[in-house]
């Protein structure tokens, strides 16, 4: 689950991590009067940023810098409600523009392969890390820090000094052993900060001119959590961005539905990941393509076995359906009645074939028979009925 930069910055300074303040807008009178407060603090500038989950934002006009309240209250008004590739901003980043010396990239993210968490930096930051990879890999150094012991301190310091950091090398092994922190704390897939940065501001009592200091910052931030692990975090739930999420993956999250679309033309409903995963096989052997994967789940009843099927036939490629249950926790009468239900309520009519075995088979079998539905003893001939019935349909 990816989360807004506003409250991605939120949980790095949950972890002591040095987070410039900035406050969120919905409307243009209020990015004003955040406006307001961040020149009283001494800002000479301001930055309004759109809160939206893709990447261009600066491209597309959507990362404006105001030098008073006035523009920066014109500046929210052009942002809020335009579209940047697609997705329509709905809120703005408003926060005092930084006096940026040098720019850096600092991520941690999950690495599967080595079960570890992977550090990378580079001393070329502000732009996209697949660009400096591309054109200069040898200016990303990486390292891993260890799931139990987190980042030690001697990787810290190293990973700090090989970025070139410099003076600001004990505050650079500080940001990292916090990125792991935050990683392991709420379960994230990906911390990333691009750009962290020197800046210059007024040293205390100075007077923001003669009297200055430099920082190292978190100018920016992107977060990604790991959705099987929210649960843990419940109050992490809050932070999901609606944009952000396809209208069918949200109706099978909140049905409780693991569903992922894919390019065939057959749909598969079937209780159990492994069960899934063979079925979507068996289609593929039987010479058809899978349209999507989609795991109902043991104990399923008749009304998520709707949401399942209208999850299937929203998409217009599918030309044919293949329902595999068994029925452990899983009813086989219910799914039947689920059957029947959904079919009664389709949009479009399409051939479906189904196989139930296990708990209740037999009555599944009789309320299937008398709603004329096409059965399959096994599931090698429930494939073949249904890439057979997609052929015919297509």
């Amino acid at each position: 689950m990816k989360i807004q930069e506003a409250d991605a910055k939120s949980l790095l300074l949950a972890q002591g991590l040095p987070v410039p303040p900035w406050e969120v807008a919905t409307t243009a009178a209020e990015a004003r009067a955040a406006a307001e407060r961040a020149f009283a603090a001494g800002a000479d500038k301001v930055v309004i940023k759109a809160q939206v989950l893709v990447g261009g934002r600066g491209k597309a006009g959507g990362v404006r810098l105001a030098g008073d309240v006035a523009e920066a209250e014109r500046v929210a008004s052009a942002i809020l409600g335009m579209e940047i590739k697609g997705i329509t901003v709905r809120k703005v980043l408003v926060a005092a523009a930084a006096d940026i010396v040098k720019e850096y990239y600092l991520s941690a993210v999950l690495d599967r392969a080595g079960r570890r968490i992977l550090l990378m930096g580079s001393a070329e930051g502000g732009v996209e890390i697949e660009q400096v990879a591309a054109e200069n890999p040898d200016a990303i150094i990486t390292d891993q820090a260890d799931p139990f012991l987190g980042l030690l301190p001697f990787q810290a310091r190293s990973l700090a000094f090989r970025m070139g950091l410099g003076s600001h090398w004990k505050a650079g092994a500080a940001i990292a052993t916090g990125l792991v922190r935050t990683m392991l704390a709420n379960d994230a897939d990906l911390v990333e900060i691009n750009p962290l940065a020197i800046v210059r501001e007024p040293a205390p009592g100075g007077d923001g001119s003669a009297s200055t200091l430099e920082r190292l910052v978190c100018l920016d931030a992107k977060v990604t959590l790991d959705d099987s692990a929210l649960p843990r975090h419940p109050e992490l739930e809050t932070l999901r961005d609606p944009d952000d999420e396809d209208p069918a993956d949200r109706a099978a999250r909140e049905a409780g539905i693991s569903f992922i679309k894919l390019d065939g033309t057959i749909g598969c409903m079937v209780n159990g990941a492994g069960l899934a995963m063979t079925t979507m096989d068996l289609v593929k052997r039987a010479g058809g393509e899978p349209a999507n994967f989609l795991d109902i789940g043991g104990g399923a009843r008749a009304d998520k076995v709707a949401v399942a099927m209208r999850l299937i036939l929203d998409d217009p490629k599918v030309s044919a359906i293949l329902v595999n249950i068994f029925g452990g926790i899983t009813r086989g009468d219910e799914v039947a009645r689920g059957l029947i239900e959904a079919r009664a309520q389709q949009s479009r009519d399409v051939p479906m074939v189904v196989r139930i075995v296990g708990t209740n088979a037999e009555e599944a079998a009789r309320l299937l028979q008398a709603a004329a539905f096409e059965t399959a003893a096994s599931l090698d001939e429930a494939a073949e009925k249904a890439v057979a019935a997609s052929r015919v349909a297509a």
